[in-house]
């Protein structure tokens, strides 16, 4: 269960960290892809925050995840930054791909009835349990 302490942390960190990426987006001139900061989960010892990243189109996922990476240390430096009057220490970023808006879309397809695989036989290989 998480403290008011921590959702409090967890949702300063994650309009900092949204605000962080996309000044970065837009100085290195990648404004075809937008980036949002679903959620950040702050542990209890304050030491870590994991925090949940949207990408769309979700065709850039894989290839933003990876830039992140290599950026984490910078991201974590502006965000002490920004936050220095607030936190004693800064916690230890981690990013993770949050790939539920892709899921919700294809429930709603499902639903829809668009994903057919009478229609589309294609489709039952990706719905085959692995």
């Amino acid at each position: 269960m998480e403290t008011n302490r921590q959702k409090r942390i967890a949702g300063i960190l994650q309009q900092d960290i949204a605000e962080v990426i996309q000044q970065m987006l837009s100085d290195s001139g990648r404004r075809n892809i937008v980036v949002s900061v679903t959620k950040v989960k702050v542990t209890a010892d304050l030491s870590i925050a994991k925090a949940y990243v949207s990408v769309f189109p979700t065709s850039h996922a894989a290839e933003f995840m990876k830039d992140i990476e290599k950026i984490t240390p910078h991201i974590k430096h502006e965000v002490a930054q920004r936050t220095r009057h607030q936190f004693r220490r800064m916690p230890e970023l981690e990013f993770f791909l949050d790939d539920s808006l892709e899921y919700i879309d294809q429930i709603d397809r499902s639903l829809k009835g668009l994903d057919n695989p009478i229609e589309h036989p294609d489709l039952l290989e990706r719905r085959k349990k692995k």
